[in-house]
């Protein structure tokens, strides 16, 4: 591994870069930080053979020898794992490069568009400043793009969040985006991320080597034409000239491949159907009530159901979406009717709910339970107690096994749809799938076993994430079982405030188990965290003094003051350390003779060889999970590794 790409590895957590203000991660809970970005300045490079507009979010000196056009989705993993790269350059080469953003969200990211537009929105109220920190909250949040993020992040970033509601309803900055998808298929950049070096192509997300090697040569380039005369706004212009006019053509942007698998999608009685148990062809729907593409497609599904009528079979699955406040309310009024009177009564409910949408409020529904014979005080009392919790959490965990993101989501016989499409595309997929159905039959299998035997032979869910770290150091600080079949590794940070952040979840873990797992603490310092490699090498030497018991105590000091002035400056470290009963003579010796810092080392060393690099990180027993997840995401992963392991 070289250099450039070690340093990489280890940034991968710091989505948005070594910057000087506190981003937030709260989809994940990964750190990262938001720059404040140098004012775009009065140079005008809107004639350059690459253009730069006033209205692009600039960031670093406006008159740089180099700059860089960053080609860009929201959406895009590619583009999230290269800006540790971008902000390793800000901070290598400071004055002398300058970066331009540009919009490209690709097609077959439906989250994108309104992620960028509401960037624009961001950048158009606030300026380069507030652009870049709502630029880092999004791609820290990439899993998290809604319209109520988008809001918070704006206001984070220092908008006016009624303004910036008002200005995005608007509809006025999707010019701006559209202007940059075509800039950037001008220019040939055909997928993200995508840059333009002084005009010098780099596509995708490469290494800090890759960009460096460019960005050297034209600074090269630029000092001879300052050299001979030309003033440091000029080099731009000349360069992006000389460069781009050599470029060779790119191909056209691509569309993704279709999913042309056939997955394995489980169904139940426990699911709200709709025609024959024995029809050719089931079609597994993941929708909600607030959702207005979900209420779009409705009516084609209608038309679905009537133009097959026995050869089809719906089921449906809930996926409430997070940022629709009155999804859940409206699903558990659904639900109560399919429990208390059966599939009828639920689809009932299911059209009137679609027809009152967006009127979802609680007497909405009242009117709704009013009408289908639904007792009011039974269905709000369903809707406060939240009742359905686990029903809607496992169809959302089943969802995003078969990467079924956002709604509506189908499956036609295990072959995928997306969005709100038209009849004319069920008709195709149906089709197709009803000869496959009707060859079955053909053969022998009984209609009322085809759609289980397409289960059987499609693609199953790819199983979780897996992260091989080997068995932990025997001088490790552990909690709960010291022989317990489940062992959770956790790497973790002391600065970090996502790794406080998930403490109570951690909490929440040793209560429920108690002794059936067992919690290993893993030390991963980050390098742009300064305190955390003497607050981790503090901890150990009490941990080697006391005892676990002792390492946890210190531990929750260190998290608890984690936000002070010196909570983890050398003061503090003593301070809690004595509050212990620790040998404060061999407790300050350590700290000062730095004696474990080749243990700390080994955390890291073990991190990285396993291709971790941000934190908080856990491995359980062998399965990866990364940021400061709620309880039932570590719940999900120790119920399976207990299952395994038999206990």
């Amino acid at each position: 591994m070289n250099k450039g790409t070690a340093i990489v590895g280890f940034f991968m957590c710091f989505l948005a870069g070594m910057f000087l203000m506190w981003g937030i991660d709260r989809s994940r809970g990964v750190e990262i930080t938001a720059d404040k970005a140098v004012a775009a300045g009065s140079v005008d490079h809107s004639a350059a053979v690459i253009p730069i507009s006033s209205d692009d979010p600039i960031y670093g000196n406006p008159a740089a020898p180099v700059t860089i056009i960053e080609i860009s989705d929201f959406e895009c993993p590619f583009c999230s794992r290269v800006e540790p790269t971008i902000n390793q350059i800000k901070e290598t080469y400071k004055d002398k490069v300058r970066i331009v953003w540009k919009n490209n969200p690709l097609p077959f990211h439906k989250k994108a568009v309104p992620a960028h537009e509401a960037a624009v929105a961001v950048h158009d109220l606030g300026g380069n400043d507030a652009f870049w920190k709502f630029h880092a909250l999004a791609f820290a949040n990439q899993k998290a793009l809604t319209e109520e993020n988008f809001e918070k992040w704006a206001g984070e970033s220092g908008v006016d969040v009624a303004k910036f509601k008002a200005a995005v309803k608007s509809g006025k900055y999707s010019k701006k985006v559209e202007d940059d998808i075509a800039f950037s298929k001008k220019v040939g950049a055909s997928g993200t991320p995508a840059f333009r070096i002084n005009g010098v192509t780099i596509s995708g997300a490469q290494p800090f080597d890759k960009f460096k090697e460019v960005i050297d040569k034209e600074l090269a380039e630029a000092n001879k034409l300052i050299a001979a005369g030309s003033k440091p706004e000029e080099v731009y212009p000349a360069r992006a000239k000389a460069n781009f006019s050599a470029a060779p053509e790119q191909p056209e942007r691509a569309e993704p491949k279709e999913d042309t698998e056939v997955w394995a999608v489980p169904v139940s009685d426990k699911d709200p159907q709709k025609g024959p148990k024995d029809a050719l062809v089931t079609i597994v729907e993941w929708s909600e009530y607030q959702c207005p593409f979900c209420k779009r497609v409705d009516p084609t599904i209608e038309k679905v159901v009537e133009t097959y009528k026995n050869d089809v079979r719906i089921v449906w699955k809930d996926n409430p979406l997070p940022f629709h406040p009155r999804a859940v309310p409206a699903a558990t009024l659904a639900r109560y009717a399919f429990e208390t009177k059966g599939n009828a009564a639920f689809w009932d409910v299911h059209a009137a709910l679609f027809e009152l949408q967006p009127k979802l409020e609680d007497e909405d529904l009242k009117g709704i339970a009013d009408k289908f014979g639904l007792p009011w005080g039974n269905v709000k009392a369903a809707i406060d107690s939240n009742k359905y919790k686990t029903v809607f959490s496992d169809s959302q965990d089943l969802a995003t096994e078969l990467q079924a993101r956002g709604t509506p989501h189908f499956f036609i016989n295990g072959r995928r749809l997306s969005g709100a499409q038209p009849f004319e595309k069920f008709k195709e997929l149906i089709d197709d799938r009803l000869k496959v159905a009707q060859a079955m039959v053909a053969k022998g299998t009984p209609k009322a076993k085809v759609y289980e035997e397409i289960v059987k032979s499609g693609k199953a869910p790819p199983p979780p994430e897996k992260k091989e770290v080997g068995p932990a150091p025997a001088d490790s600080p552990f909690a709960g079982g010291k022989n317990a079949k489940v062992v959770i590794h956790e790497f973790s940070d002391f600065e970090c405030p996502f790794c406080s952040r998930v403490e109570p979840t951690m909490a929440q873990i040793k209560q429920e188990y108690g002794n059936k797992v067992k919690i290993v603490w893993r030390n991963l310092p980050l390098p742009f965290h300064k305190k955390a490699d003497l607050a981790a090498e503090a901890s150990y030497e009490v941990y080697k003094q006391k005892g676990d018991a002792a390492f946890w105590q210190y531990h929750e000091k260190l998290f608890a003051n984690q936000k002070s002035e010196d909570g983890l400056l050398r003061p503090g470290l003593e301070k809690y350390a004595q509050e212990l009963g620790v040998d404060m003579a061999k407790f300050k010796a350590a700290l000062d003779n730095r004696t474990h810092k080749d243990r700390v080392q080994a955390d890291k060393d073990a991190a990285e060889k396993a291709g971790i690099s941000g934190t908080p990180a856990f491995v359980i027993n062998g399965y990866y999970l990364s940021g400061a997840q709620p309880f039932p995401s570590f719940k999900k992963l120790i119920d399976r590794a207990l299952k395994e392991a038999g206990g």
